[in-house]
């Protein structure tokens, strides 16, 4: 099965400022470990993120990258591997099909890996990361850092798997 996560409120704490530079970028407790326990439960583990900083002008793809590789070398110290990320770098009006909550990364995904939207659980803090794994037809994870309080408000579904955090969702999904 594969993975896909959320990075901003899943792995890493949110900022209403945008995470713009790799000193900004902290991770949630338990996050980094969490991925390093699913990487050695042999699940293969990628990143889907809305980057809209980038079209904002606020940093370039070379500081994302930077952002990145500090988020990629302590998931590595945990003995985790994140196998790819993907990212949208257009802006809320730009009216792409990659910036979620439309499909088309995840559609991409499942299209780069040649798996079914059945091989893969979403997880993810917002009502915009559900409405994408729902697009594509995929099991989705909600989880309570980040947005996800707040989403988990505007839930009108009850059916959703809500757990607390990254570190809930690896005890969930390594459990099955």
């Amino acid at each position: 099965m594969l993975i896909i996560l959320d990075r901003d409120g899943v792995i890493n704490f949110e900022s209403v400022d945008y995470i713009k530079s790799p000193q900004e970028w902290h991770p949630i407790p338990g996050s980094i470990e969490a991925i390093g326990r699913l990487s050695k439960a042999g699940f293969k583990i990628v990143i889907a993120t809305n980057q809209s900083g980038i079209a904002r002008g606020l940093y370039t793809v070379e500081t994302l990258n930077k952002i990145h590789q500090k988020m990629l070398d302590l998931i590595k110290a945990a003995g985790g591997e994140i196998d790819r990320i993907y990212f949208c770098p257009h802006h809320p009006d730009d009216s792409c099909d990659c910036r979620k909550p439309a499909p088309g990364m995840l559609k991409n995904i499942l299209s780069d890996y040649q798996i079914t939207e059945k091989d893969c659980v979403f997880v993810g803090d917002s009502i915009r990361d559900l409405d994408a794994a729902k697009a594509i037809g995929c099991k989705f994870i909600l989880v309570k850092t980040g947005n996800g309080l707040k989403s988990l408000q505007e839930l009108e579904a009850d059916d959703i798997p809500v757990a607390d955090d990254l570190s809930h969702v690896a005890e969930m999904i390594i459990r099955k």
